[in-house]
């Protein structure tokens, strides 16, 4: 039987050395779960592998697609079952809690928000307001209606969208149902005191400021109505360049968001069971883990 590794925790933790590692001893390529690294366009802003790190072990998913290109974490559930059909073992690590779930447990296929139905959904928002689109969701998907936290504008907007864009109900894609899997998984989660991890969290924010990351988003000012696009980092670089905030300001937000970002993550995480959790230093008793188990 597939014996899927999957090593996860929240961003800046340590993911990708110990992934690495892991790599090396068993002989295997890192299936990436990052659902930002895989576009090529955003490198510094994703703290994606760089060169030297994917020279030390395969990395698959990573830049392999354009912010231009549609991609959603069903495609990417079947992309991977693909990649690991057949292999006695595979290594799949990332932070992006929907893509290791669709991976792990199957996806409700639930498609990704065009970019022009996007848009107009925000524009609608600000010319007529929450209540009028909470009522137009009454009437498209009153099932929805009925469970969806109405004050909560981004679930409203995107069961909208969803309408808008399919012509279905968004009740109609849910179904929640976890899939057989005919591989078995060994979730390790890793962690670090808060304090630890918010101090790794400011460090490299400094650093991606450092190699480029203001640079990096100039670039991608004219594009940034894609939702490749609405990131932590990037969407705090462009507020500073419309003059919303000062570059310190919008620095010290990108820290802040991403601190948040960790907490949800964790949160996600913890609520698996079956995730067995430990500090990235702990190399050698991760790697024993894995080994008794496979």
């Amino acid at each position: 039987m597939t014996t899927l590794i999957v090593i996860t925790g929240p961003t800046a933790v340590g993911k990708t050395r110990l992934t690495i590692d892991v790599a090396r001893h068993f002989g295997v390529p890192i299936i990436n779960a990052d659902s930002r690294q895989i576009f090529r366009e955003l490198q510094i802003g994703t703290a994606a592998p760089t060169a030297e790190e994917q020279a030390q072990a395969e990395h698959l998913f990573v830049g392999t697609k354009s912010i231009h290109d549609y991609y959603n974490a069903s495609m990417f559930e079947q992309d991977v079952l693909r990649c690991i059909e057949g292999k006695p073992l595979s290594l799949m690590s990332g932070g992006s809690m929907m893509y290791i779930d669709a991976v792990c447990n199957g996806i409700d296929d639930i498609p990704t928000i065009r970019d022009d139905i996007r848009l107009m959904m925000k524009q609608r928002l600000e010319a007529e307001g929450l209540e009028a689109l909470t009522e137009e969701l009454r009437r498209l998907d009153p099932e929805h209606y009925e469970v969806v936290d109405r004050k909560n504008t981004r679930r409203v907007l995107h069961a909208l969208e969803i309408c808008h864009q399919t012509g279905k109900t968004y009740t109609s894609f849910r179904k929640q149902q976890k899939q057989q899997r005919s591989f078995r998984t060994i979730k390790i989660g890793l962690n670090r005191p808060r304090e630890e991890l918010y101090e790794r969290i400011n460090r490299r924010v400094d650093q991606m400021m450092e190699q480029g990351l203001l640079g990096e988003a100039e670039q991608l000012y004219p594009l940034r109505h894609l939702n490749a696009l609405n990131t932590v980092g990037y969407k705090e670089m462009f507020n500073y360049m419309d003059g919303v905030w000062t570059l310190p300001e919008a620095v010290e937000r990108i820290k802040g968001n991403t601190r948040r970002y960790a907490r949800k993550q964790l949160t996600w995480f913890k609520r698996d069971e079956s995730v067995r959790w430990f500090h990235p230093d702990d190399e050698e008793a991760i790697l024993k883990e894995i080994s008794s188990t496979i």
